[in-house]
């Protein structure tokens, strides 16, 4: 009984882990600057994308080719977005702060989104100079 519960115990500080050093890979890419010219071709009001923007970044990014081999895939990302808007959603009348929370959750989601993005374009613009300059 005792190694179970062990078990059990052990498993979820792991995937507490997980998450939390997912969540810290997200982190540390959102906080690099947006290009300008991502904020240009979402059609953003702002320089720094709101967690309102995600899914006009999402779309643009699912529209720009990849030139490398590994993929971006964001399906993580989109699943965590739903939970904090879920989130949101449930607490923005009873407990405003964690109704911020998931706001800024949010938005940190789509700045990494448009930061991925913006890495994709300047892939994409370099490898377009290079053949015009073969």
């Amino acid at each position: 009984m005792f190694s179970l519960l062990l078990l059990i115990v052990s498993v979820i500080a792991m995937t507490q882990f997980g998450v939390y050093y997912w969540r810290s890979l997200i982190a540390g890419l959102a906080a690099q600057p947006v290009p300008s010219q991502v904020c240009l071709a979402a059609g953003l009001d702002s320089d720094v994308p709101a967690a309102e923007d995600f899914g006009a970044l999402l779309s643009l990014h699912r529209l720009t080719p990849g030139l490398q081999k590994r993929s971006d895939r964001l399906s993580a990302l989109q699943l965590y977005f739903g939970l904090m808007g879920g989130i949101r959603q449930l607490t923005s009348t009873h407990m405003p702060a964690v109704a911020a929370w998931a706001r800024s959750e949010m938005a940190t989601c789509s700045r990494y989104v448009a930061v991925l993005l913006g890495a994709r374009l300047e892939q994409n613009m370099a490898c377009a100079a290079e053949i015009r300059s073969c």
